[in-house]
């Protein structure tokens, strides 16, 4: 959902759009994060069916309503997902069933189903799973479904589980279990992205968080490249491919692993 960098700096970035979210905000609770995950999910939840859901469909189309940051940022996601694709098309994806959670409004699920996937997509907001029904059928796509679940609710088996920019969403605590049950629905591949937790982010997290005014949107979550490896192998995965991509405000890193 949410890219990288954007979660990171978007408070220091006020000038570049309007009223923009302050993500990072000192004054969060101190609970323990296991705690606050259904909180978590309450506010992506909630944030996707409204404010966010017109900033980032805007952002996820080819709107002109978009500013320096966010045509940025589209620039990035787009990136991501052309990657993704490309791998695709190296495969015969006729016939072959994909899981996309976190489908946002389909940026990935609907051009998988083009490729003659058969794709199930859900996503947390019901806006935006909603969106991405009626981008399909605008566009005479009928071999994907879109429902609105949360990631733990999803269930069944498919060849290929896609998972891009919603590990941002996820506390450290909750990693090893969200890509554990990713791994369980893929009978073949994992393709999942995530921001990386180095000292840079770090750092740029603490000075996003040093940031005025209230927060308005859903707390932002950097990950060890070596913990979400460490995940993927003990759930019977091996990394086969990855990407990088980073623009000015979108920074994610990009994994296919295979079962072995």
């Amino acid at each position: 959902m949410l890219p990288t960098l954007l979660l990171l700096l978007l408070p220091l970035c006020a000038s570049f759009s309007p009223p923009s979210p302050s993500l990072l905000s000192p004054g969060r609770s101190s609970a323990p994060r296991t705690a606050l995950f259904g909180d978590d999910k309450t506010e992506v939840r909630e944030y996707f069916n409204t404010e966010g859901f017109s900033r980032w469909n805007k952002i996820y189309s080819e709107s002109d309503e978009v500013n320096k940051v966010q045509l940025d940022i589209r620039t990035g996601h787009d990136q991501t997902i052309q990657k993704i694709l490309t791998w695709a098309k190296g495969d015969d994806m006729a016939g072959k069933t994909v899981c996309d959670c976190g489908c946002g409004v389909g940026s990935l699920a609907i051009p998988l189903a083009q490729m003659g996937a058969k794709v199930s997509a859900s996503d947390i907001s019901d806006a935006m799973s909603g969106e991405a029904a009626r981008r399909a059928k605008e566009l005479g796509v009928e071999n994907a479904d879109f429902y609105t679940s949360d990631l733990e609710s999803v269930s069944g088996k498919y060849d290929t589980v896609t998972c891009v920019d919603v590990a941002i969403h996820y506390p450290t605590e909750q990693m090893a279990g969200m890509i554990g049950h990713l791994c369980g629905l893929a009978e073949d591949r994992l393709i999942f992205s995530f921001a990386p937790k180095t000292w840079y982010f770090v750092l740029l997290k603490k000075i996003g968080e040093l940031a005025p005014g209230p927060s308005k949107t859903t707390r932002a979550y950097l990950h060890e490249e070596g913990a979400v490896r460490e995940a993927m192998e003990k759930a019977g995965f091996r990394v086969a491919r990855e990407e990088f991509t980073g623009t000015s405000f979108y920074f994610s890193k990009l994994i296919e692993a295979k079962r072995v």
